[in-house]
């Protein structure tokens, strides 16, 4: 994904998550379709990575609209995975005999939150999924230190918990 895509959907992911919950089921999807279709199908040129995260948000789209809990719980699962797995490389801990068991362990966290606290649930996972997006794509453009990364996301990650909790106090 190129970074200003990442920067553009993550920024409103930051500020319109809960509001565009669609958006937040179809950016999660389209995500993970670009993180998994290379490890599944590799070798391929990058315009089968991006069909395949595109197929996954259409999907995440049409189960947002059509099945709204299956899509909650799919959702908050596959955030909540890609986020531990993203925070797990993060701390520079070396996660590769036990990075699935990390990210099913996150997913199921993320699935029980969204499904549980819904409002709340769809404000955390979208600002942490929507400061995560940013600064991805801020580091490719600018080449950020990796130590600088932890603060940025966390700055982020409050920053869009705080826009949303106050749209959601005036509505």
């Amino acid at each position: 994904m190129s970074a200003a895509l990442e920067i553009v959907l993550g920024g409103v992911l930051l500020v319109l998550g809960r509001k565009l919950f669609w958006l937040f089921v179809a950016a999660v999807g389209f995500a993970f379709g670009v993180f998994i279709t290379p490890l599944l199908l590799p070798g391929l040129p990058e315009w089968v990575t991006l069909a395949g995260g595109l197929v996954l948000a259409m999907l995440g789209v049409v189960l947002a609209l059509t099945v709204q809990k299956l899509a909650i719980g799919l959702a908050g699962f596959v955030a909540g995975g890609w986020v531990a797995t993203w925070l797990l490389s993060l701390l520079a801990i070396d996660g590769r005999g036990f990075q699935w068991l990390v990210f099913i362990v996150g997913g199921i966290l993320g699935a029980i939150l969204l499904t549980t606290l819904f409002e709340w649930g769809l404000i955390l996972l979208s600002s942490l999924v929507g400061a995560n997006l940013v600064l991805m794509g801020l580091q490719q453009i600018l080449r950020l230190p990796d130590t600088f990364a932890p603060l940025a996301l966390l700055g982020l990650f409050g920053l869009g918990v705080l826009i949303q909790a106050r749209m959601l106090g005036r509505s």
